[in-house]
């Protein structure tokens, strides 16, 4: 689909009151906890692990993204806290699902969310799903595993149960311990939480798909090769296809600066059925390097996450940090609802040229 009549919404994050960004509200959001969609076949501890060092992944956002038959519609991803998973150039510490629900379902009302604050008593992070299940108090995704002396709190993970442990259930663990009645502590695992925001991109008359005007053209080439000759030594072929591709790998990073430089806080792009704004010509995928579903159709771009979102989740430290330059998001093109199950999706993260080991 051309990128001129495509139509393209730009994410941005803005700060909310915490019952805004819950499973009710139906939020496009990043950090915190998941705000699951639908309660059947949700994701187990097994799925959501690093596909490299094993760890519990760490919630990174969920768009929502109702489409045709699809009344209510979220992806979620899902991303490794180590910076070292992040130093390859592959997608194994990303994790992605959808989710969707028709409007009437047995765990929402059929009519919109509330646009007021509920109730003092209902204002609560629960660590219970309507269906029964519980979810970890670290992570907020599945918890199988139960305090064996309270009962009262559920872990994903070992790892997650000491770290709890540690940090605050160690002082109040006993058989009459309240888990509503106590915050929960700042583990150090979860994202900042945020908004996300939608608008359509607007864009000067050449949609920044052009080139800037100081960008080289093919005389301004062969002027600097024919200047070069003499003083290089360099065989023409050589110095000619060392310039043509520099040039190149100039234009998409050039194209990709002047894009986003009109909105440049978004960290997120969502065009469905679209083309991804590619930092570089490095480590774009062929269209085979796309797995179909497991339903058996292809999968279609449906939204890239920006590196600008980086800024945003605190990840810097002197012994390193997530990284990323573009990750690209695929969807069923079919839109399979397997029972309204969730669905492993597809993600492709392309490095900032020069980041990737």
């Amino acid at each position: 689909m051309a990128a001129s009549v495509t139509v393209i919404e730009l994410g941005f994050v803005q700060e909310a009151e915490p019952w805004r960004l819950r499973s009710p509200q139906f939020p496009s959001k990043t950090g915190g906890r998941p705000a699951w969609l639908g309660e059947a076949g949700v994701p187990g501890p097994e799925a959501l692990q690093c596909g490299l060092c094993g760890k519990p992944l760490a919630f990174l956002l969920q768009v929502y993204a109702p489409c045709t038959g699809s009344f209510h519609r979220t992806i979620f991803i899902f991303c490794c806290r180590d910076p070292q998973c992040h130093l390859a150039a592959e997608n194994r510490c990303f994790k992605v699902f959808r989710n969707q629900l028709p409007r009437k379902n047995d765990t929402y009302n059929y009519g919109p969310p509330r646009d007021s604050p509920p109730p003092a008593s209902e204002d609560f992070i629960s660590f219970q799903l309507k269906c029964g299940l519980r979810v970890c108090r670290v992570c907020g995704c599945l918890g199988p595993k139960t305090c064996s002396k309270c009962h009262q709190v559920n872990y994903c993970s070992k790892c997650h149960q000491l770290m709890d442990w540690k940090l605050q259930h160690k002082q109040l663990c006993n058989e009459s311990f309240d888990v509503q009645s106590v915050p929960v502590p700042d583990h150090g695992f979860l994202f900042p939480e945020y908004e996300i925001v939608t608008e359509p991109e607007e864009t000067d008359s050449d949609d920044g798909m052009g080139m800037d005007s100081d960008t080289l053209t093919s005389e301004d080439i062969s002027s600097c090769i024919e200047s070069s000759m003499d003083e290089l030594k360099l065989d023409e072929s050589e110095l000619s296809a060392m310039a043509k591709q520099e040039t190149k790998e100039d234009k998409v990073f050039n194209r990709f600066k002047k894009r986003i430089s009109f909105e440049p806080e978004q960290v997120l792009r969502y065009c469905k059925g679209g083309d991804p704004l590619w930092l570089s010509l490095q480590h774009v995928p062929e269209t085979d390097d796309i797995p179909e579903c497991a339903c058996g159709a292809k999968r279609m771009f449906e939204f890239q996450v920006m590196p600008q979102l980086l800024n945003h989740l605190k990840v810097d430290s002197l012994e390193g940090s997530i990284d990323w330059g573009v990750l690209a998001v695929y969807t069923c093109a079919a839109n399979c609802n397997a029972e309204n199950h969730y669905v492993e999706e597809f993600l492709w993260k392309q490095d900032v040229p020069g980041n990737s080991m």
